[in-house]
């Protein structure tokens, strides 16, 4: 384990806090939003146990996992528009619990949690799949191809279960505007498997053919 890789998880981890944490409770002016406890407690709890693990057992895919640095002038506009979604969602679910805007029932947000913790068991089985996974779109030394598990009914699964992940976001902060802004994200993440498939196309062998064999991007039978 290499403390450098170790320091740079835990500050990008305590940063992840602070900054969510100021995004939804600074808007609604007070701590007391049960809603917005929860989603921290489901989003970082399970992040830092899946650092844990990837720290001892797959540093490497870590170190992908915190380079953040995109090459393709495509994928930072999607970093930026994704950006932009993320903080307005969260402010506008805060500034909601603050003025008593209209807020989801309670069983609808306990769904909304259940759902966002299957997302997370499925990306927690992608990494486990694909260790070539990092969060630039890139085609590293010696990758190959993955066409089973997930990857054998559609071409991104991580993708797929990052799109559940954003619209269960502010389900479990009871928001419903803040739904709506975070309803163009599939919209921009299209953008992103766009321009990463003429990508892997172009410089992973045996990808071409990975596409004719797995019809489907994201959701089986439909995109």
């Amino acid at each position: 384990m290499s403390v450098k890789l170790f320091i740079q998880a835990i500050v990008k981890f305590i940063f992840g806090i602070l900054l969510v944490g100021l995004l939804i409770f600074l808007p609604a002016g007070t701590l007391l939003y049960w809603q917005g406890l929860l989603l921290m407690g489901i989003l970082f709890i399970p992040m830092l146990l899946a650092g844990i693990v990837m720290m001892f057992k797959n540093p490497e895919l870590l170190k992908k996992r915190l380079d953040a640095k995109e090459k393709e002038n495509t994928q930072k506009w999607v970093l930026l528009f994704s950006g932009i979604i993320f903080i307005g969602g969260f402010v506008l679910a805060g500034l909601g619990h603050r003025f008593g805007w209209y807020t989801l029932p309670t069983p609808v947000t306990v769904i909304g949690a259940i759902l966002f913790l299957v997302a997370y068991i499925l990306y927690a089985e992608v990494l486990r799949e694909n260790t070539y996974l990092s969060r630039t779109v890139e085609v590293q030394e010696n990758q190959t191809v993955i066409d089973t598990g997930l990857y054998g009914l559609v071409r991104h699964p991580m993708y797929a279960a990052t799109v559940l992940l954003f619209l269960m976001i502010p389900i479990v902060l009871g928001s419903l505007y803040a739904f709506f802004v975070f309803l163009p994200y599939p919209l921009v993440l299209a953008m992103r498997i766009k321009n990463e498939e003429e990508v892997l196309s172009r410089e992973l062998a045996g990808y071409p053919e990975y596409k004719q064999k797995v019809k489907y991007r994201m959701i089986p039978f439909i995109w």
